[in-house]
């Protein structure tokens, strides 16, 4: 029974071995380029080196503006000082204060006694 299971293993393990086929390796492919080395050196230190430090802090050319520095300043600090057109209510307008028949001065009064417990306010 033994000797069995063993020719059955070996018989397995050898049709697995023959269904495994691996990858061949063909190495690396060769370099394809129409440009002779010196070519490549030439372009290489035109563009220099972008992982250099720094490579980024390269003096950035001068824009020409349409406009003049004291226009664009007047109009920023219009901007900032205008309301802000995302607020709540923004376009509504002022609410206009409409002709009341009571006094200011009692109202305050009434307030102040409401405040220190004396009567109550009607409501």
């Amino acid at each position: 029974m033994k000797t069995s299971k063993i020719i059955a293993a070996a018989a397995l393990s050898m049709l697995a071995a023959v269904g495994a086929q691996a990858e061949t390796y063909e190495g690396v492919h060769p370099l394809v380029s129409a440009n002779d080395r010196a070519q490549v050196s030439a372009q290489a230190a035109r563009i220099g080196n972008p992982y250099a430090e720094a490579i980024s802090s390269r003096v950035a050319p001068v824009l020409n503006a349409s406009t003049d520095r004291s226009t664009v300043r007047n109009e920023a600090y219009a901007a900032a000082r205008a309301a802000n057109p995302y607020a709540e209510g923004y376009g509504q307008g002022v609410v206009a204060l409409q002709n009341s028949r009571v006094d200011r001065a009692a109202i305050r009064a009434e307030a102040r006694d409401a405040a220190r417990g004396v009567n109550q306010l009607a409501l």
